[in-house]
């Protein structure tokens, strides 16, 4: 067994490091807008600017309700029509809480630059965004570099899963402008990566105080993001931290992190709504002049016409032009791994069953619910969280079925292709382009032909094959909390390996006529 000391003092290279920081710097700067792109994002700037200019939830007096305010030399922002009439006052019908943090990120440029929204709005959205959906994002993608420590994957898997995350997903599309979702995601994120240390300490006999307490934050700030994925979340979390730590006292501290921001989420509906549920779960409040929304349309209602509207619309969700796995090629891969995973009994079968829970929760309700897709967006954004949990499955493949990493590489490189396309024009940009199914068609064929080249010829030498017998499993070292090999472990049986999806029949064949 590896020197647990050593272990300890691993550090990651400085290269990997600075490559992974400065990527994610330089695509932020490169991608962040500095102007509002829909009703979406101009509903939350709203609320932010009028949180710190007018120090109220109201956005009457916003430049993203009323444009005209704006001197004539100023471009004209996007004027929102996601708002809600409420006692004779305009309100934002996007969650309070995001909205308040990033009144704080306002108010911190406007101390420095001595600057409104009104006097230099593109300054104010840049700042705005950059701050919120870039750092998420930004977050999103070191928490998965470092998720791999945990789950015991080398450096080249971990740069090769943080470079499909931060490059062929929906993540740095997202990235570019306001939104919850970025948000959520790297909340995701990071409850993920702490979930894995969590269970790595847990099998060692200990339960961190602070790291519980830290997960609590982190699923109470969940909750207050997402009106729909937020609440799922909450419950499968919960669900799998009551598995994980069964004493109530460890629970009791998830609990004292969560529902400060509980409290806070539902005592500003209550002040905007008059009501502890969401304010846009009530018809009444879309009845203003001139509202592009009706009940037939409302995300939040079952509006469907009959079951078979409801099946089209769920695969569509997930599969058509605008659907989420067509946007992030390779979460292919993660329908064979999870049925590999649930037979095998995989060690993170708890966390991959929780965010599994979580995916289809949201996936579920929204389908439900809504019958728009999530509006003016890029695929579903109400799903870009959901890369999350996506992302931890492919992370134990790349380290358990190392067979895939090819298929890996191959959806990943045609899903980069398909995000540098999609970038420029950001996430409200409802159009798939011209190349969208061309490129679905050659990522299906080239993966099929390496399927095939895999089934026949192998993909590697014989004589690597027979040296990947005596490659270790892995345990968990109770000092240094970290995946350690187990150089003693030799499977020796060819039918073994084929079983645990290390070999295919074709290798073991050779590996027999080797003797």
């Amino acid at each position: 067994m590896a020197d647990p000391a050593k272990i300890r003092r691993e550090r990651d290279p400085w290269w990997a490091v600075g490559l992974v920081l400065g990527a994610v710097l330089v695509l932020t700067l490169a991608g962040t807008s500095d102007h509002a792109g829909s009703w979406n994002d101009s509903s939350r700037l709203a609320m932010v600017e009028s949180l710190v200019d007018e120090q109220t939830f109201a956005i009457d007096r916003s430049i993203f309700v009323s444009p005209e305010i704006l001197p004539e030399k100023l471009s004209q922002p996007v004027k929102t029509c996601d708002k809600l009439w409420i006692h004779g006052h305009y309100y934002s019908d996007k969650t309070p809480v995001p909205g308040l943090l990033m009144a704080g990120v306002y108010q911190v440029w406007k101390w420095a630059t001595v600057q409104t929204a009104r006097s230099c709005p593109e300054g104010f959205v840049w700042w705005v965004t950059f701050w919120s959906s870039g750092l998420a994002s930004g977050v999103a993608v070191w928490c998965l570099f470092l998720l791999g420590r945990p789950l015991g994957l080398g450096l080249r898997d971990r740069l090769l899963l943080t470079g499909s995350f931060g490059l062929a997903t929906l993540a740095p599309i997202y990235a570019r402008q306001v939104n919850n979702h970025s948000l959520l995601l790297a909340v995701g994120a990071a409850l993920l990566l702490g979930m894995a240390h969590l269970a790595r300490a847990v099998q060692a006999g200990r339960q961190p105080r602070l790291l519980l307490f830290g997960l609590g934050l982190l699923i109470g700030l969940g909750y207050t993001i997402d009106q729909g994925a937020g609440p799922v979340l909450l419950v499968t979390a919960f669900a799998l931290l009551a598995y994980r730590c069964r004493p109530v006292s460890a629970l009791l501290l998830v609990v004292a992190g969560a529902v400060p921001w509980l409290v806070l989420h539902h005592a500003c509906n209550h002040a905007i709504g008059g009501t502890f549920q969401p304010a846009n779960a009530v018809p009444e409040y879309f009845a203003w002049p001139g509202c592009p929304f009706d009940a037939g349309h409302m995300t939040g209602a079952y509006n469907h016409a009959d079951v078979g509207h409801l099946l089209v619309y769920a695969g569509q969700l997930l599969i058509g032009k605008r659907g989420f796995l067509a946007h992030d090629l390779a979460l292919w891969l993660t329908l064979p791994a999870l049925v590999v995973f649930v037979r095998r009994r995989s060690a993170e079968l708890p966390e991959i069953l929780s965010g599994l829970a979580w995916f289809a929760g949201t996936f579920l309700l929204y389908s439900l619910e809504s019958t728009n897709g999530g509006g003016q967006s890029r695929s579903v954004r109400w799903l870009v969280p959901l890369l999350a949990p996506a992302y931890y499955v492919l992370a134990v493949m790349l380290r358990d079925l190392p067979q895939y990493r090819r298929d890996f590489v191959i959806l990943s490189a045609w899903g980069i292709l398909l995000t540098a396309l999609n970038w420029p024009g950001g996430p409200w940009d409802i159009h798939a382009g011209w190349y969208f199914w061309p490129i679905q068609a050659l990522a299906l064929l080239s993966w099929l032909a390496s399927r095939l080249a895999w089934g026949q010829a192998g993909s590697v030498a014989p004589e690597v094959a027979v040296a990947r017998l005596s490659q270790p499993l892995f345990a968990v070292n109770d000092e240094s909390d970290c995946i350690l090999p187990l150089r003693a472990v030799n499977f020796t049986d060819p039918q073994e390996l084929i079983k645990r999806g290390w070999l295919t029949s074709f290798q073991a064949n050779q590996i027999r006529r080797k003797g």
